[in-house]
């Protein structure tokens, strides 16, 4: 993984801010955060703050490296980063060596003042972190598995019943990932994760989707990852299945969560068969 975090006092240049070196499979790549602190006007990005990631590897022959990205901007006002996640795997190579959002944050949002993202004199802070992965089985064809990883930050903080996950896309459907940080109405003091269908997404009478679902929260010091399966339908009158992770929450707090207090879930789903036109539902 690779964290950074840089400050860019001029927001009428468009900014490069060189990252820290990564390792892996004992290859070392260095990478540059791409900052356009008025927007990538190439990428759709006028208006808002864009930021990308850039893989300068120089290896031969050219080798793919996957990652997830999160971006973050520094909020004075509440003492913590927002953080932007892009959800997809990207795999960077010869080819494709640049990753990114063109719309991470508006322009106008950026310069105000009440939000807090202007620092001591005109300062602005951006971060990114870069999690490498495995390449995924078959990346690019029909995988068996959407593999998609959520980073929970101030865990231990949260207040709210539930958190939601970025949408993403499996099946020709946009579902999101539920977490009750303080277990749902079935469970007292566990935690739970659940897969919706977004509002957007709806089931037609006798429509009926069968799903797999993996679940693990990560252990950050070791491999005593927390883990749970379910195989479920799902039909018109219930677009949600969720798993309880068998583990109270004093006991993840104490060993789930890193030293910054961020818990890092991850999920493998897989449609495993569709139905239209079911006659009794």
């Amino acid at each position: 993984m690779v964290h950074v975090s840089r400050i860019l006092d001029n927001l009428h240049a468009q900014s490069l801010l060189r990252l820290a070196r990564c390792s892996l499979c004992l290859e070392f790549f260095p990478w540059r955060l791409v900052v356009y602190p008025k927007g990538n006007e190439e990428d759709n990005g006028s208006g808002f703050v864009s930021m990308y990631v850039e893989c300068l590897s120089s290896t031969t022959p050219p080798i793919d490296v996957f990652a997830y990205l999160t971006f973050f901007i520094f909020s004075e006002e509440e003492k913590k980063y927002l953080s932007i996640q892009d959800v997809e795997v990207k795999r960077f190579n010869s080819s494709k060596t640049v990753w990114g959002l063109s719309q991470a944050l508006s322009v106008e949002a950026l310069k105000d003042r009440a939000k807090g993202f202007i620092l001591y004199g005109e300062l602005h802070e951006f971060g990114a972190h870069v999690k490498i992965v495995s390449r995924p089985v078959s990346f690019g064809e029909d995988l068996p598995f959407h593999k998609f990883s959520w980073t929970i930050r101030d865990f231990s903080l949260l207040r709210q019943n539930d958190c939601v996950s970025k949408t993403f896309h499996m099946g020709e459907k946009d579902w999101t990932l539920t977490l009750y940080p303080k277990g749902d109405s079935r469970t007292d003091g566990e935690l739970s994760q659940h897969l919706h269908l977004t509002d957007n997404d709806t089931l037609l009478k006798g429509e009926l989707i069968l799903l797999r679902v993996n679940l693990q929260v990560l252990d950050p010091r070791g491999s005593n990852h927390l883990t749970g399966s379910l195989n479920s339908w799902l039909m018109n009158s219930n677009k949600a299945r969720g798993k309880t992770q068998s583990m109270s929450l004093d006991k993840i707090q104490g060993a789930y969560l890193d030293r910054e207090g961020t818990l890092e879930v991850e999920i493998e789903c897989e449609v495993l068969n569709s139905i239209e036109n079911h006659p009794f539902f």
